[in-house]
């Protein structure tokens, strides 16, 4: 199991959430329910997206991206649990149904009432052209990027999927994430328990380092790189 959170995605240029520089310091996130209830917040919500003012869309995946593809491909990883909304592993290769996304995608957005994906490109026009507020071409809901929001439910299925993998796997491997957000970041307790071994990958130390069997305060593209050479498994 590989666990991946910003720091996987900052090797690609994509600013990570909290730290001095990240998005939240730049602007302030949008609660769900405000989404919801106010226009005005909706309005501001699709401009920040087609804008791409998070910065978290237009990347290309990196050396840690492609070396957990490596992992995959070699039938060593069976899936991987990702706190980021990036779509870098998908582009990487992994197959989309073993990348379980506790916190959504930014590449997509969906109706809220019905659940119908929608292309971000595909509304774009008549927002910019009209003012229209995106809605759903089925049911006429409020749709929104798919990302969970401050105040937004943990999807139910991905939480689920996420747990089962977890306590299945022999190796939780941790990649770049601060292991701060729950209840995401029970997920390695859970596998340590279970009888995981808990490697953990990151540049600052964490909350669940002292559960660890191995931690390495590394870039992870350079440490990945060189534990699944480009040959790997050979």
């Amino acid at each position: 199991m590989a666990f991946t959170g910003a720091g996987i995605s900052t090797e690609s240029g994509i600013p990570d959430f909290r730290s001095p520089g990240g998005i939240w310091t730049k602007m302030k996130p949008i609660q769900f329910q405000d989404f919801v209830n106010s226009e005005e917040k909706r309005r501001e919500s699709w401009i920040r997206a087609f804008q791409g003012r998070a910065g978290w869309t237009g990347r290309e995946p990196n050396a840690g991206h492609y070396a957990l593809e490596r992992l995959w491909r070699a039938g060593r990883l069976s899936s991987i649990i990702t706190q980021n909304v990036d779509n870098l592993h998908q582009h990487s290769g992994v197959p989309a149904e073993r990348v379980i996304e506790l916190h959504g995608n930014a590449s997509y957005a969906t109706c809220l009432s019905c659940g119908l994906r929608h292309e971000i490109e595909d509304l774009r026009p008549a927002f910019e052209t009209r003012g229209d507020l995106p809605a759903c071409r089925d049911c006429a809901g409020i749709v929104k990027t798919a990302t969970i929001s401050f105040g937004q439910s943990m999807p139910e299925e991905p939480m689920r999927r996420a747990e089962e993998e977890t306590l299945s796997c022999d190796l939780f491997l941790v990649l770049g994430s601060s292991l701060t957000v729950w209840p995401a970041a029970g997920f390695p307790l859970q596998a340590r328990r279970a009888g995981a071994r808990l490697v953990i990958v990151n540049r600052d130390p964490t909350d669940l380092d002292d559960y660890a069997d191995l931690i390495l305060r590394d870039e992870i593209g350079p440490a990945l790189s060189e534990a699944i050479p480009a040959n790997f498994p050979g």
